[in-house]
């Protein structure tokens, strides 16, 4: 998940604490971490459940108000890069507390904000905190647990991110039907306030080590075949969250669902979506391939059913569960490409993907907005449709899969 322009744990320490690899795992900051993990993954995703209310509150349009995303997307790919520069000299343990302090503070001051231009600042600060800690979380977890028991450290972390899809998204749709979109950015920031308070009881601390040069990614997309993986990517995760950011939008406007039915159809998405993540490591062991180009041909099937096909909620509810299941298995796939593809620089080449699903964010995101305005929400869906089909397309055509390494990875630490 750490990328060679993260803090990867690789150079000389420049700090004075006891740097060996631990003896005795600490399992409680493990869980702290996937406690970090939730409360930014929730944050991130809440404005995709809130859009229509958010941007009637602030008087502004639904396309407006999806740029909470992209804002927060394209601060997070640059966070990713510079933060652990910037914080080079600092205990790694001080820097972690920050990430969940400034998670605290955006939620709370997104409640409290008065216009979508003050909004947008504060996710600024829900940027840095996101990209900071995906470029880190990594590198602290080999500093928490003996080499042996990384694999089930990091999918302790990460399963912050199944969580998360599961409950984030409905839950702030619910709670902004019973109280107000402002209430589910309250309920985040009250997440961040355990999450800080665990964090800060559990957290050794960790001296600072230098972080690896930006040139190592760069090595590796130069590489044959890398490229090409990398727009495949892109487009794969861009056209998804085209649709994703605009998923509430279009539910109401085509069958009028209620808020109550719109909360249960977006955790029919988040529990499907965490079983295709469980399924496709069965795929994988076949094809890789055929996973890689299958599944966002499925995305891309559905959302071009929801428009096209009759509109009924039972109907639509099906259609957002299978988009949801077969997306569960994107992030995994290419997980597993990187493995496979750049063996010898496996960190460098994840925060590739880090980088390349972040932007992905934000192109989509932004891209729906401007869709929306041209040509309204069915054309969003139309657009995203046709670019997870395409991908498919040049996935299948273009994209070079290398036979399976011995040990594969953890799936779920793409699920960015």
């Amino acid at each position: 998940m750490n990328s060679s322009v993260c803090d990867t744990g690789s150079d000389t320490d420049q700090g004075s604490f006891d740097d060996v690899e631990p003896k005795v795992p600490a399992w409680m900051a493990v869980f702290s971490l996937a406690m970090g993990v939730f409360g930014l993954l929730t944050a991130e995703y809440l404005p995709a459940s809130l859009l229509t209310p958010m941007a009637t509150d602030l008087g502004v349009s639904e396309a407006i108000a999806g740029q909470a995303v992209t804002v927060t997307a394209v601060v997070a790919l640059f966070a990713g890069l510079l933060v652990p520069g910037f914080t080079r000299p600092l205990d790694r343990r001080t820097v972690l507390l920050g990430f969940s302090v400034l998670m605290i503070a955006s939620n709370l001051l997104v409640a409290l904000s008065s216009s979508i231009w003050v909004l947008m600042v504060m996710r600024v600060l829900l940027g840095v905190a996101l990209g900071g800690f995906w470029c880190m979380a990594a590198a602290v977890a080999m500093r928490l647990v003996p080499a042996s028991l990384l694999p089930r450290a990091l999918s302790i972390i990460f399963s912050g991110i199944a969580v998360g899809t599961v409950v984030a998204v409905p839950l702030g749709s619910y709670l902004g039907g019973l109280y107000g979109w402002r209430s589910a950015f309250l309920a985040a920031a009250a997440v961040g306030g355990i999450t800080l308070l665990f964090q800060w009881f559990t957290l050794p601390h960790m001296a600072p080590r230098s972080p690896a040069r930006l040139r190592t990614v760069l090595d590796v997309l130069m590489r044959p075949g890398i490229a090409i993986g990398m727009l495949g990517c892109v487009l794969a995760h861009t056209g998804h969250f085209a649709l994703f950011t605009y998923i509430r939008p279009f539910l109401e406007s085509t069958t009028g669902v209620s808020t109550d039915g719109l909360a249960l159809m977006l955790l029919g998405f988040g529990v499907a979506n965490f079983v295709g993540t469980m399924l496709t490591g069965w795929l994988i062991a076949r094809s890789l391939r055929v996973t890689l180009a299958f599944m966002p041909a499925l995305v891309g099937l559905a959302a071009l059913a929801l428009v096209f096909l009759p509109a009924s909620v039972p109907g639509q509810a099906l259609l957002v569960a299978f988009w949801g299941l077969a997306f569960g298995g994107v992030p995994v796939a290419w997980s597993n490409w990187v493995a496979r593809s750049v063996p010898d620089q496996a960190e460098s080449a994840g925060g590739m993907v880090v980088a390349s699903v972040q932007s992905s964010i934000a192109a989509g995101a932004a891209a729906g907005g401007a869709m929306f305005s041209a040509s309204g929400i069915t054309g969003v869906f139309i657009a995203g449709g046709i670019v997870m089909l395409l991908s498919a397309l040049l996935i299948a055509w273009r994209v070079k899969v290398q036979p399976s390494p011995v040990v594969e990875p953890t799936g779920l630490a793409l699920h960015l």
